[in-house]
């Protein structure tokens, strides 16, 4: 017998009957007639070819077949409703698999408290993060490899941001840089030699460039790298300096003897969101994991933002 052969409601309504031992009350709950009842059961009868229902009293008793039947009809009536009503998302249970893209920052100064509040939370879901050029060549959060980016935007048709926190870039150069101690002059930062990040989140970049550019100082850059990461294993081995975000400085530079320099620089600061595309927004799960990531973003240090409407990147509702 196909299951397309029986009706949904039919199953519904036996389930009723068999939860209430009574065609009467199982009539009060389902909203109908008693006799709406009997004669949906009738059908239900003829497809299975089994009484299911013997009356017993003033109620009804299950045959075998329909005793048998009960509990997968009612865990299948259950999950078909939480899957209509809420997705059918439970965080104790669910073990879903997350896609982040977050740059190198994010990955190592908030990743670890990211992946120890989703085991508490959600002890059995799984979390996949991917790089920002992996972002870029899957199509972005409007694509379906990505979930969620944290990052400084992302623009276009659809896309929510919610901001996070402030990053502030600082100059960094190694502890024990013959010319450098705590503060550089501008006639200091113009001799110095740079190594600049060319793939990064954000406008840091562009921001440190036009820093430079409003104090009237060429920047000498000798290497440009990929990651944040990797300009601060550059500086700790030699005698260049990079402006790196300070959350990073903050967890890398005591490994790596790192020293923040004070410069005549105007403060750069760029603002981080949490940002994701219209598809996935009414997604309980992915609306469970977004307040995640905001909540550990609240409390991952940084110059936390109040908190605001969801907005895109470039400012509108």
């Amino acid at each position: 017998m196909s299951l397309a052969a029986v009706d949904l409601n039919l199953l519904l309504m036996l389930d009723t009957v068999l939860a209430e031992r009574s065609v009467v009350r199982a009539a009060r709950r389902l909203h109908v007639t008693p006799s709406a009842v009997s004669n949906g059961l009738a059908r239900l009868r003829a497809v299975l070819d089994d009484p299911l229902l013997i009356r017993s009293g003033r109620g009804v008793v299950p045959t075998p077949r329909a005793a048998a039947l009960a509990p997968a009809l009612a865990g299948a009536l259950r999950d078909l409703d939480h899957a209509i009503h809420d997705g059918g998302f439970d965080p104790a249970t669910t073990d879903r698999e997350f896609t982040l893209a977050t740059a190198d920052v994010g990955q190592v100064v908030r990743l670890p408290g990211i992946v120890a509040a989703l085991a508490a939370r959600m002890p059995r879901a799984r979390l996949r993060v991917v790089s920002i050029d992996t972002l870029a060549a899957t199509g972005g959060v409007a694509g379906t490899e990505v979930d969620v980016l944290i990052g400084a935007g992302e623009r276009g048709p659809g896309i929510h941001a919610q901001p996070l926190y402030q990053e502030h870039l600082v100059l960094v150069a190694r502890a024990r840089h013959p010319t450098i101690k705590n503060r550089v002059s501008k006639h200091q930062l113009a001799a110095l030699r740079h190594v600049v990040v060319q793939v990064a989140p954000g406008r840091g970049n562009r921001q440190v460039a036009a820093g430079y550019a409003a104090l009237g100082v060429d920047r000498d850059v000798a290497v440009v790298v990929p990651t944040y990461t990797a300009a601060a294993a550059v500086v700790a081995r030699t005698d260049l300096v990079a402006s790196l975000p300070a959350s990073l400085v903050g967890v890398l530079g005591p490994r790596l003897a790192l020293r923040r320099v004070a410069t005549p620089l105007p403060p750069i600061a760029t603002t981080v969101n949490l940002i994701w595309h219209q598809r996935t927004d009414q997604d309980p799960a992915l609306r469970a994991f977004r307040d995640l990531l905001a909540r550990v973003a609240a409390s991952g240090g940084g110059a936390k933002l109040r908190p605001s409407a969801r907005r895109s990147p470039d400012g509108s509702a």
